[in-house]
């Protein structure tokens, strides 16, 4: 090779290394860091999301949305989104503030948390940064819901996400809560965290989400939201999403919004509920409500039923009789009033069961996604449209279809569905198939008489259904006076309707109310509670008028406050007010003039006339059964009703009407506290037996009575007992028939307890002889076991010696001596030596018995034969 040859390919080497040099300077320079190419790859997307058109999206796959996020999707099963996730995620994207309509079942928990990860997601968020989004639920369960959608589809990326609900560990939570990325929470935990967890604050917040917003932004989370949205920094992402969305500008200026985006998708459709959703109603009366209950689950076996019920105790109730009365299917309940843990485990064992039937409050009337729901039973009336068309959107979701069926009373029939039509919401009347219809009142009053707890909480599943139905707004659907509450009290399985305190107070105040501005009239018929504005110019009408006189302090002597009952209108008839008036001042004026006098005769009256007012009351149909009942405060009517001397019979003078300004004047006056030693001596007076028991065998004798009767009494005359009554009533207690009462007792009682004393020392006495006796016996019986071990011994050595001296009548010198030493020995010796012969002569007699009763030998022949062997044999001895 020539030197030019040479040259020539040193050059072409050379060459090739410079291009590996500048090879691998261009790649060292190319090569990124994860976090740049991260940053590349959101840049690319954001440019995409103006080009978003919800028409053209048909899978998950066509959203610019990042790669972690569309794992999660396809690992958790998300393939096509619905109409809401369309329309919405196009301004999300662009961090718009929305507000977010859509029917029950369509999808909106998606339609916000993934906005919510691909905001995260562009900002690089971490642990570091604390919280970056905030979503707000109203009840526990549907933040729980969320809480299990946000763990499947975001678990490819690195946010942490914390449930902050009530019923859980505060501590653990605040523990945690400053490194939380993603919270899900209720407003009250939320709330206490901004109070008491001092490193916990939402400055770098990017993302608020309200779920059911207009059930947060009602007056019943007011406060709170108040009290958060002070905590949370203006600028920020507002997302609003319900199926019944609010539109009140209200409600918009407190959160901040800034030009919203409302997304309405079934806005113009025909109804506003699921079109596979089958709606009927059917008409029920109260009383008739539980056998429809109970025979509709009897119908619906193999079905996934929902029954929304008004108030907890309520639910509790009808839990605990039908799981007594079994009607073949299981059973669940879910109440606010419930351990957190426990709702969650009936959450997860409804969406888990088939055939089931869940007894719920509206605190699943929202959001919450139950699987395979067949009905919905709403077997009380709902507050308004909005809420049945949450309650109903618990079945038919999304493309699966169901059946609702709303139970109305003939009293709210007709302004309830006026508000359906109003809404658009289509229903159908039903009727009640008579041959399937089971009544279970029977056996509801044998629960509630066999068990204290079951009436007790009857009891209260009555006041509370009172109460909720009281405190509805709506009064035009929603009226107390229409309610046949003993017809209620009985289908519950009471004996009579309980006592509704609140409905008695607010009627006495609406009474107070009414006196004062003069628009008391007396008139004949029946007693109505007034209900709201209207109703509270009505004159109160009452069968009994109600006459109060105050207490007057005269010559040291009181007269307490009573509330007494005097028959006005009976004997009136059309009498004008003037003269109702005048009858009043008599009768005042009798009462302060009487005084002690009055009390003479109360105990004489007080019960044959209590006890035909208490029939009275019992016979009266439609009326409220708690309308005679006196004031709790009013001590002294407590257990009797005295009428009064109204017509002025005994020609008391009447006095000017002066007494009624006394009355006025003193009404204002505080009552002396009711102590226990008033109330005894109230009692004492009126000689009622508290907490009598007595107790009966199956013969009807009495076997056992409470307190025990005493036996003595006092050794006056007749005439005495009758003047110290008297005394006794006009002045309260006697303390000196009380002294001689007590010695007498004390006697009584003395002679008793010397009874007990002297059956409890012969008992005693008793005891001990018999564990005496039994201890001798004992004795006894362990010394004759070993006598008789050694007369055994004794005997077989006694009968060798009578073998050996059986040839001699008479006793050798060894037996003389033995006779001698026996005779000289001690008590001991004599009496083991006494058994000795007594075995000794029986086991000889019955030897003898043996002998003597031994049978012939048989041996088969006949008598010559046996005759020719006998002397055969005496040949051969």
């Amino acid at each position: 090779m020539s030197t030019a040859q040479a040259l020539e390919s040193f050059e072409r080497w050379r060459a090739k290394g410079k291009k590996k040099k500048e090879k691998a300077k261009g790649k060292a320079t190319v090569k990124k860091k994860p976090w740049e190419i991260e940053k590349e790859v959101i840049a690319k997307l954001q440019q995409k999301y103006k080009d978003i058109d919800p028409s053209s999206i048909q899978k998950f796959s066509d959203l610019p949305l990042s790669r972690k996020t569309q794992q999660g999707l396809q690992a958790a099963g998300y393939k096509f989104p619905t109409d809401v996730q369309k329309n919405s995620m196009h301004p999300a994207l662009l961090g718009r503030d929305i507000l977010g309509a859509a029917k029950t079942g369509s999808g909106k928990t998606l339609a916000f948390l993934l906005p919510v990860l691909e905001s995260l997601w562009r900002l690089q968020w971490s642990q570091q940064d604390g919280l970056g989004a905030l979503i707000i639920t109203p009840t526990r369960e549907l933040a729980y819901q969320i809480f299990e959608v946000l763990r499947k589809v975001g678990k490819k990326h690195d946010f942490s996400a914390g449930l902050v609900i009530g019923g859980k560990d505060v501590t653990e939570e605040a523990a945690q809560i400053y490194r939380t990325n993603i919270v899900i929470c209720t407003p009250g935990r939320l709330l206490q965290h901004m109070d008491e967890t001092a490193y916990f604050e939402a400055n770098n917040l990017q993302m608020l989400v309200l779920d059911e917003a207009d059930r947060i932004l009602d007056l019943g989370f007011a406060a709170t939201m108040n009290a958060i949205i002070q905590n949370l920094p203006t600028t920020r992402q507002t997302m609003l999403f319900s199926a019944t969305q609010t539109k009140s500008v209200k409600d918009l200026a407190r959160l901040s919004l800034k030009n919203p985006v409302y997304i309405s998708v079934h806005e113009h459709h025909k109804f506003s509920t699921p079109q596979k959703l089958k709606q009927s109603y059917l008409v029920c009366e109260l009383h008739q409500k539980l056998d429809l209950l109970f025979s509709f689950i009897k119908n619906h076996l193999h079905s996934k039923v929902l029954v929304f019920l008004s108030s907890c105790k309520q639910v509790r109730y009808v839990y605990e009789a039908f799981c007594r009365l079994q009607p073949g299917i299981s059973v669940l309940c879910l109440h606010g009033k419930m351990p957190q843990m426990k709702r969650v485990d009936v959450y997860d064992s409804f969406c888990r069961k088939q055939h089931v039937c869940l007894l719920a409050t509206d605190i699943a009337a929202r959001g919450l996604d139950f699987p395979a729901v067949h009905w919905v039973l709403q077997l009380d009336c709902p507050e308004d449209a909005d809420t049945y068309i949450h309650r109903a959107g618990r079945t038919a979701r999304y493309e699966s279809d169901g059946e609702s069926l709303l139970v109305l009373m003939p009293s709210e029939e007709r302004q309830m569905l006026q508000q359906l039509t109003d809404k658009k919401i289509p229903v159908e009347k039903i009727r009640v198939n008579p041959s399937k219809f089971y009544s279970i009142q029977k056996k509801l009053e044998v629960l509630c008489a066999q068990d204290v707890h079951m009436k007790e909480s009857a009891q209260k599943c009555f006041v509370s259904y009172l109460r909720s139905y009281y405190l509805q707004p709506n009064k035009q659907v929603f009226d107390v006076n229409k309610l046949p509450l003993d017809d209620y009290a009985s289908s519950l399985g009471l004996a009579a309707a309980p006592r509704v305190r609140f409905l008695q107070n607010t009627a006495k105040n609406k009474e107070k109310a009414a006196a004062k501005g003069d628009s008391i009239s007396v008139t004949g018929g029946s007693h109505t509670w007034p209900q709201g504005e209207e109703d509270a110019e009505k004159p109160v009408e009452t069968e009994k008028q109600l006459v109060q006189s105050k207490t007057v302090s005269q010559m040291g002597l009181k007269t307490t406050l009573r509330t007494e009952e005097s028959v006005v209108e009976r004997t009136l008839g059309e009498s004008s007010g003037l003269e109702v008036e005048q009858i009043k001042a008599k009768s005042l004026s009798q009462r302060t003039e009487a005084g002690t006098s009055q009390e003479e005769d109360m105990s004489e009256s007080s019960s044959g006339e209590s006890e035909d007012e208490d029939e009275e009351v019992q016979g009266t149909k439609g009326t409220l059964s708690w309308q005679q009942d006196d004031d709790d405060e009013e001590e002294e009517d407590l257990l009797t009703v005295k009428k009064r001397d109204v017509f002025n019979v005994k020609g008391n003078t009447v006095q000017e009407p002066k007494v009624l300004e006394t009355e006025k004047t003193s009404s204002n006056e505080k009552k002396s506290a009711l102590t226990k030693a008033k109330l005894a001596k109230k009692l004492a007076k009126k000689k009622v037996k508290v907490n009598s028991k007595v107790k009966f065998d199956d013969e009807g004798e009495v076997t056992e009575q409470w307190p025990p009767v005493q036996k003595v009494a006092l050794k006056s005359d007749a005439g005495e007992g009758r003047k110290e009554e008297e005394e006794e009533e006009v002045g309260g207690l006697n303390l000196e028939t009380a002294r001689q009462l007590m010695a007498e007792e004390d006697k009584h009682d003395k002679l008793a307890y010397k009874q007990r004393i002297r059956q409890k020392k012969w008992e005693k006495k008793m005891k001990q002889k018999e564990a005496a006796r039994s201890k001798d016996q004992q004795r006894r019986k362990t010394e004759t076991v070993e006598e008789e071990g050694v007369a055994y011994l004794d005997v077989g050595e006694e009968e060798e010696g009578s073998v050996e001296d059986s040839g001699s009548e008479s006793g050798s010198d060894q037996d003389s001596d033995l006779g001698q030493r026996s005779d000289s020995g001690s008590d001991e010796e004599q009496d083991t030596e006494r058994p000795r012969k007594r075995r000794k002569y029986q086991r000889s007699s019955s030897d003898e018995e043996e002998e003597g009763t031994d049978d012939p030998m048989d041996t088969g022949l006949d008598l010559h034969d046996d005759e020719e062997l006998a002397l055969h044999l005496l040949g051969s001895n």
